[in-house]
């Protein structure tokens, strides 16, 4: 789920001033604040769409339909209106900024951590070896270096099919939707299930690999 970077009536200033920069339809806009939280955002269509009708209801923005998109442009009521709530805008960007460099922060935090332990398993392999340990239990210590130097190998290799896996089907989802398609809750209930069949596969071979 995606946290609540927008507080009430924020997400609304936020869309006019996306909508001032150049004309976007749907899926572009939930792309655009996709980039712009660092990922800490992703909305959907469900939140950004019925928030695009209430801005045409009150003369703010303006759709144009071709074909299967539907263009959103910012009118000039609601350039005025931006304008006038100018220094709201500036809290919420500045709020932003502040979210990816949180994010930014953690990646870095957790390189340094990964990187902290594995020289430490580093220096422990080679204070047995200085130590007159014997060859074959240097070969196990590296061994077992080894043997996390290649789980965190690996670990980094899972994060990365997940996070492909999910860029894949939210662009699918996005595009479908973004062509005049429909999501159907039994699509996304299905969707659930086979996320939690994997997720618990996943956990049931951890837990046999420690037994």
């Amino acid at each position: 789920m995606s946290p609540a970077v927008f507080s009430h009536g924020d997400l609304r200033l936020y869309l006019l001033a996306l909508l001032a920069e150049s004309p976007q339809h749907g899926y572009g806009i939930i792309q655009a604040l996709t980039d712009r939280t660092g990922g800490t955002y992703t909305p959907s269509a469900g939140t950004i769409y019925p928030r695009l009708a209430k801005l045409e209801e009150e003369g703010l923005v303006t759709k144009t339909v071709d074909g299967r998109t539907t263009i959103y442009a910012i009118t000039e009521a609601g350039r005025a209106e931006l304008a006038s709530r100018e220094g709201d805008l500036q809290g919420i960007e500045a709020g932003l900024n502040d979210s990816v460099r949180l994010i930014a922060n953690e990646v870095r935090q957790s390189v340094q951590e990964a990187m902290k332990s594995l020289r430490a398993d580093l220096a422990a392999a080679a204070r047995e070896e200085q130590q007159g340990a014997s060859s074959s239990s240097y070969r196990e210590a590296s061994a077992r270096a080894d043997e996390r130097i290649a789980s965190r190998e690996e670990l980094r290799r899972a994060d990365a099919s997940i996070n492909e896996f999910r860029a894949r089907v939210r662009a699918d989802l996005r595009t479908h939707v973004a062509r005049g398609g429909t999501v159907p809750s039994s699509l996304v209930s299905q969707l659930d299930t086979a996320l939690d069949d994997a997720a618990r596969a996943v956990t049931s071979a951890l837990a046999a690999l420690t037994h």
